[in-house]
């Protein structure tokens, strides 16, 4: 269940493109999509035809994205009976950016604390179906036992969950995006043991408060949470 892809994060990331740059925008959508995590590494994207029909685009164009992508090593195509496209597992390891623009990562980051913030304070104002209740804190239980391969992807799909549990569709579509942004640049250095054990701690912090219904310290929380990120992002890339 809790590798299922959110129903809203889906919508998101395979939503209608615009018809000025469609290679160029199914292209970044599906970077987007493997830097979400929606589709893991080793799983299979949607078929051409699929995408085509979720991008509004010919799948002339969707094929030469892929192309592009494969080229590149994030995707990898295979023939035959349970062939398809598949994201690249492991996937190439982007390099370090030589020059991030610092108004560039504030901006972002600054983003992220209005929209992450948000989102935890209306998701602890709401009352949740059950299912949904069990769905967040099994996302966190899962981000809680991931291995070190997997920890980013699952920690990025249980901020979309929050996000998506918030019940503002619109608000989802800008957490992917900026979470998309930030993945970028978190991909670029390597996981610390001691800040994945101190980010699980702020995590049970998060989820409990929204499932208590509590959103100044759902809020507080998710701050505190997007503070000590904040502060290895400006580290490694200053």
């Amino acid at each position: 269940m809790t590798d299922a892809p959110l129903h809203e994060v889906r919508k998101a990331v395979y939503r209608p493109v615009r018809e000025g740059n469609a290679l160029e925008d199914t292209i970044a959508r599906l970077v987007q999509t493997i830097r979400l995590g929606v589709v893991a590494p080793g799983e299979s994207l949607p078929s051409e035809r699929e995408l085509a029909v979720l991008y509004a685009v010919s799948r002339d164009t969707v094929r030469e994205a892929i192309r592009e992508l494969a080229d590149t090593g994030y995707l990898v195509r295979r023939r035959g009976r349970y062939g398809g496209t598949f994201v690249a597992d492991p996937l190439p390891q982007p390099p370090h950016p030589d020059d991030v623009d610092a108004s560039d990562l504030e901006d972002v980051l600054g983003m992220r604390r209005v929209i992450e913030a948000g989102a935890a304070r209306a998701a602890a104002a709401r009352t949740l179906e059950p299912a949904a209740r069990d769905d967040l804190w099994a996302r966190y239980e899962a981000v809680t036992a991931a291995s070190e391969s997997d920890y980013r992807r699952l920690d990025t799909l249980l901020h979309l969950a929050i996000a998506e549990v918030a019940g503002i569709p619109s608000l989802v579509a800008l957490a992917a995006e900026n979470r998309a942004r930030v993945n970028e640049w978190l991909d670029t250095f390597p996981l610390l043991r001691r800040n994945i054990e101190h980010s699980n701690a702020q995590h049970e912090r998060i989820v409990t408060a929204i499932l208590a219904g509590r959103p100044d310290a759902a809020e507080a929380a998710i701050l505190e949470h997007m503070a000590g990120s904040e502060a290895l992002l400006r580290g490694f890339l200053a």
